[in-house]
């Protein structure tokens, strides 16, 4: 039978100059903090035209600031990660970017987060290079990186410049871009002016280069358990 394999992603975020703002940068950071990072089709690069990027920096780093990290009884913005091992993987990308980046902003951990367990504060980088680790390298954490660029071209290149190609997602009112960007970017999923973890069970989801092979959901998903067999009868 087939082999559907659905990996994981560095998945980019593209807000374009004329995007609405107010809102895209609570899903810019959504898409990336939900389940404390911890989804292959977390958002955690996000790459911002140079005339807004500024300001998005700074509100982007105003809700990093609120996030609260603690234990699942409490209400807060994020739980803890599966392991101590992944804790301590995280933690390691966090002291290269702290290290080698421009640290824009963290959250905090609440007073209920035992020193043991496996919190760790979601952490915003800016001004990170494309080729950087904290740019290329799947984390799995509460961790993203913010990178400006001037035009679409560029955008391009740095969106599929990954060995990864889950999902991407667009900001723009410009509808022939949002086609565009849309056709050209190296990945399964594309979201306009909106951003999901999949969507929907109707919506095939998978990936190309290292996040996976085949897609899940849809009508597409049943190929991957179906063998097509040819019958060619003579009549005469």
């Amino acid at each position: 039978m087939p082999v559907t394999l659905e990996l994981g992603g560095k998945s980019p975020q593209i807000v374009f100059d004329d995007a609405d703002l107010d809102r895209a940068i609570p899903v810019l950071v959504g898409a990336c903090m939900q389940n404390a990072g911890q989804t292959c089709s977390a958002a955690s690069r996000v790459l911002v035209q140079a005339g807004v990027y500024d300001q998005v920096r700074r509100r982007m780093a105003e809700i990093f600031e609120g996030l609260v990290v603690g234990p699942a009884p409490g209400s807060h913005d994020l739980g803890p990660l599966v392991s101590a091992r992944q804790r301590r993987l995280v933690q390691d990308f966090i002291d290269l970017g702290t290290r080698d980046l421009t640290l824009a902003a963290q959250g905090r951990l609440h007073s209920d987060a035992a020193p043991g367990g496996h919190f760790v504060r979601p952490t915003l980088f800016a001004d990170v290079p494309p080729d950087h680790a904290l740019a290329q390298q799947e984390i799995f954490g509460p961790v993203q990186v913010m990178m400006p660029f001037a035009d679409e071209a560029e955008a391009l290149r740095i969106a599929n410049g990954t060995d990864y190609g889950l999902v991407a997602g667009v900001w723009t009112r410009d509808g022939a871009r949002q086609l565009r960007m849309a056709g050209r970017l190296n990945c399964g999923q594309v979201f306009i002016n909106n951003y999901g973890a999949g969507g929907g069970v109707e919506l095939p989801f998978g990936g190309i280069g290292k996040s996976g092979h085949g897609r899940e959901k849809g009508f597409e998903a049943l190929y991957g358990f179906t063998r097509t067999k040819t019958i060619a009868i003579h009549h005469g």
